[in-house]
């Protein structure tokens, strides 16, 4: 069994913002494998499904990103699911916009979202990464910057990344993260 988990935070406000695309791509998930609808557990929404044969749980922590590990940590405690199966698809500073990239394990790049998934279970968890881009670096600026809506042309590199993202996470279930890493790579080669 496996748990996706898409970060992001809950509310209207906070739709189709940058921070939220882990939501984006739990919800393009859900729809390209029909998962059943999501319902209110663990201090999130989730959804139960199938990918390629494995059963997968699909969450989309409601605590808001700072507190997002409570939510993780409850719902891998009860379905008694691996850090190594666990797969976390966030937005990440440090890429480009839409850019995809995949790895085990590793730091936070400051992302408070993983630190605390980190906390409560280990950082030894799947990360997919999708770019949201970094216009100005600068401290005051990073808050404003994931809270931001997209340009219309970074909107639909991210709307391609997600379904990029959903149409190959079997991959990522199958093989691991280094062959999901190369099809993507290969997938997105100009």
């Amino acid at each position: 069994m496996f748990l996706i988990v898409g970060l992001g935070n809950p509310g209207a406000e906070y739709a189709n913002t940058r921070h939220n695309v882990g939501f984006m791509a739990a919800d393009a998930v859900a729809e390209s494998f029909r998962f059943g609808p999501f319902k209110s557990k663990f201090d999130g929404l989730i959804a139960e499904g199938n990918i390629n044969g494995e059963k997968v749980m699909l969450l989309k922590p409601q605590t808001f990103m700072n507190l997002s590990g409570n939510s993780v940590v409850k719902a891998a405690l009860f379905y008694k699911i691996l850090p190594e199966n666990i797969i976390v698809i966030h937005d990440d500073l440090d890429l480009k916009v839409g850019q995809i990239k995949a790895k085990l394990g590793g730091g936070t790049g400051g992302h408070n979202g993983l630190k605390s998934i980190d906390a409560h279970i280990t950082p030894n968890y799947n990360r997919i990464r999708i770019g949201i881009g970094n216009p100005n670096p600068e401290h005051g600026q990073v808050i404003n910057h994931v809270l931001s809506r997209f340009s219309k042309a970074d909107a639909e590199a991210i709307a391609a990344a997600v379904e990029l993202v959903a149409d190959n996470i079997g991959v990522m279930i199958d093989k691991g993260w280094a062959e999901f890493s190369n099809r993507i790579g290969n997938l997105t080669k100009k």
